[in-house]
């Protein structure tokens, strides 16, 4: 088989500005260009999906940018089709960049007779011909274990620290972050322990998916600039209510960091009314013209997280470095 050359990158439709973004910050860091590999990802007229690349990736080491958002099955079959074709071009390696890992959230079985979706997905993935996934922030860890391959899972964490320092840097003795539930407690305390505040959280009981029946808040947030911190949001129903409940328990302001931006059906039209101050989330979506017209919505880039990611795992270099701020800070110098 010949030698891995050069790392090459290629897309699906799910969220081209970030794939073309990795390009430039890749090209930045190399200094050299770095376009995306030539191809078509199209639809025939019963909407089966085909792929056709117009490079020659024999022997190279490519990386197929594809998050699994809505339409998650458009998405997801996408991916797994491109994979299909590199493979059978005698692609030497084949990495998935998942910024956002669809299905993760059916990551067990919740009730008697359903399905685990998430480990369904992995073992498509790894059949396809996937031999590595980079990816972010995953719903849950254990979805790590449900492939046989290595998975890098980054974390936003570092990302939203530099921000915050950023943004609060006046008022960082008045922050606080909230959880805004016990299972993301982990995910709080980790973000709380690198700005340094304390740490809070809201207490949920849900009737049904979707509908939130009482909260209960842990921890003094009187006088407190609060900082919810979730992984995913989805119909902004949870997250707008927490809002409310950390108000009036005296909060002075709130403000959300969440990685994943999926904000279907009512969201970003309850986030524009809520009581919330700003919802930071990061491009791992590509965000609609709604989101991107919110006044309280702001978007941070990954671009620069995932370059580096995948010219570490193409150098055969450590990926967990950029879990650290100190290492993340000048990548992301002149950007936050």
């Amino acid at each position: 088989m010949p030698s891995i050359t050069e790392p090459k990158l290629i897309t699906g439709n799910a969220n081209l500005p970030l794939a073309k973004a990795i390009a430039r910050r890749m090209s930045m860091h190399r200094g050299m260009s770095q376009s995306l590999v030539d191809a078509r990802v199209e639809r025939f007229n019963d909407q089966e999906i085909f792929v056709e690349v117009y490079e020659n990736v024999r022997g190279e080491d490519m990386f197929i940018v594809q998050p699994t958002s809505n339409p998650a099955n458009d998405n997801l079959m996408e991916l797994l089709i491109i994979s299909d074709a590199l493979r059978r071009s005698s692609a030497a390696r084949i990495t998935a960049v998942v910024p956002y890992f669809g299905y993760a959230r059916q990551d067990r079985r919740s009730k008697a007779r359903t399905p685990i979706s998430a480990k369904l997905v992995a073992n498509m993935m790894v059949e396809a011909g996937i031999e590595r996934v980079l990816t972010m922030d995953l719903h849950a860890a254990q979805i790590q274990g449900f492939f046989d391959i290595p998975v890098d899972n980054l974390y936003a964490s570092p990302i939203f620290a530099l921000d915050i320092l950023h943004q609060f840097k006046d008022t960082l003795g008045d922050v606080m972050v909230v959880s805004p539930d016990v299972g993301g407690v982990a995910r709080a305390r980790e973000l709380a322990k690198r700005i340094n505040a304390p740490l809070s959280i809201v207490d949920k009981r849900r009737e049904k998916p979707g509908e939130v029946a009482e909260m209960t808040v842990i921890g003094d947030v009187a006088g407190k600039r609060c900082i919810i911190v979730d992984d995913i949001c989805d119909t902004a129903g949870t997250l707008c209510k927490a809002a409310e409940v950390l108000m009036e328990h005296g909060a002075t302001e709130v403000h959300s960091y969440i990685t994943h931006g999926v904000l279907s059906g009512p969201a970003v039209e309850r986030i524009t009314k809520s009581v919330m101050k700003s919802l930071v989330i990061t491009d791992s979506i590509e965000a609609t013209e709604a989101v991107k017209s919110a006044s309280n919505i702001r978007i941070l880039p990954t671009a620069p997280m995932f370059a580096q990611a995948i010219l570490n795992i193409w150098n055969g270099t450590s990926v967990s470095s950029l879990f650290e701020t100190e290492t993340l800070g000048p990548i992301y110098e002149g950007i936050l």
